[in-house]
């Protein structure tokens, strides 16, 4: 397992939200645009296997739950083939069984998505702004400040920002980078910015 910080000079502030379309675990297809009816949207990249990612479910389902005008949704982008555990056919479990209750969860298939947000680990989250229907990256950075998955967190720093959105006020808070594994990239599809 390696362990990564979230940083990327892929999206900056400001920037626009790059366009999907992928299957949701609950059988859905979601593109970008279905989630223009929210004022604001938590795309977080994260997996199945992942003990960094799988610890921060619980906040995401309780962002989620919280905010009724932010959509959070999940983008596993890993490669299935060497890590079993991230299959769509995992996602689609973990969604049914109700451990996974966030607005989405998606699969990014090919890796595209993970590469046009510049994504390095799971879990990393990018809190967009909706802008008359254009999301623009508000923040990019981590969930909370417990910096490994056995660790409680004693701040929920994301809420806060949510919470600074959603009341029509700028972040201005320092960007903190995620911790997680490594985004698990086929074999020649790693992308440009990546570098270990």
């Amino acid at each position: 397992m390696v362990s990564l910080d979230s940083e990327s000079d892929v999206l900056q502030r400001g920037d626009s939200a790059p366009a999907f379309e992928l299957a949701g675990a609950d059988g859905e297809l979601y593109a970008l645009e279905d989630f223009a009816v929210y004022e604001a949207l938590l795309v977080v990249f994260t997996c199945n296997h992942c003990p960094y990612a799988k610890a921060k479910i619980p906040e995401l389902n309780r962002l989620a739950e919280e905010y009724d005008d932010l959509a959070v949704v999940g983008i596993n982008s890993n490669d299935p083939q060497e890590y079993p555990d991230d299959s769509f056919e995992r996602m689609q479990e973990i969604v049914a069984d109700g451990t996974v209750d966030y607005d989405a969860y998606l699969h990014d298939a090919d890796q595209s998505v993970a590469a046009a947000y510049g994504a390095r680990c799971t879990p990393d989250p990018f809190l967009f702004d909706n802008d008359d229907g254009d999301f623009r990256l508000a923040y990019h950075g981590r969930l909370d400040d417990a910096p490994s998955p056995d660790d409680e967190p004693s701040v929920r720093e994301m809420a806060a920002h949510v919470e600074t959105l959603l009341s029509g006020d700028e972040i201005t808070a320092a960007e903190k980078p995620s911790r997680g594994c490594s985004i698990k990239w086929m074999d020649g599809n790693e992308p440009e910015y990546w570098e270990l």
